[in-house]
């Protein structure tokens, strides 16, 4: 009998090897290298849903939205004007509130940085920014309204008043 591991020669009924020590069993076929496994393919990270807190969609009724979408966009197109329409035309929907105060927000924005105007140069510079920034928080209303959502208008949003 050899040994599997050193290729000494042992005694018959030996249980170890008498030079490397290794354990003999007696009749044991040579083991050979285990097959290797198949890998197994890593499946894509499934995408987590997010939570956005300026999204108010969900807290109206979809009929609310749907017949008065129309309306609800009336503020950001037509201004002050359309805000005096929206309200006269659907008071009692919530949906239409809602937008009605985020384009309130956004014109009271406007008057008030009017007064920066004021300052000169870096006034008139600033009266700019701040109204091409409103200028698109309301072209982004105007196309959430279109879609059906009810998001807080963008650089506004963070403003107390009129919530």
């Amino acid at each position: 009998m050899v040994c599997q591991k050193c290729g000494a020669n042992l005694e018959d009924g030996a249980k170890f090897c008498d030079k490397c020590g290794a354990s003999v069993a007696a009749g044991a076929a040579p083991q050979g290298a285990a097959a290797p496994q198949p890998a197994v393919p890593q499946a894509a990270p499934q995408p987590q849903p997010s939570f956005d807190p300026y999204d108010h969609s969900a807290e109206f009724n979809a009929k609310d939205i749907s017949d008065n979408k129309v309306i609800a966009l009336c503020p950001y197109v037509f201004s002050i004007l359309g805000i005096l329409v929206a309200l006269l035309m659907s008071k009692e929907s919530p949906y239409v509130a809602f937008h009605v105060r985020q384009a309130l927000k956004i014109y009271v924005c406007m008057g008030i940085s009017v007064f920066v105007n004021v300052i000169p140069l870096l006034g008139q510079v600033a009266y700019g920014i701040i109204s091409i920034l409103l200028a698109i928080a309301i072209i982004v209303a105007f196309f959430d309204v279109c879609n059906g959502k009810a998001k807080e208008a963008m650089f506004v949003k963070g403003l107390g008043f009129l919530k």
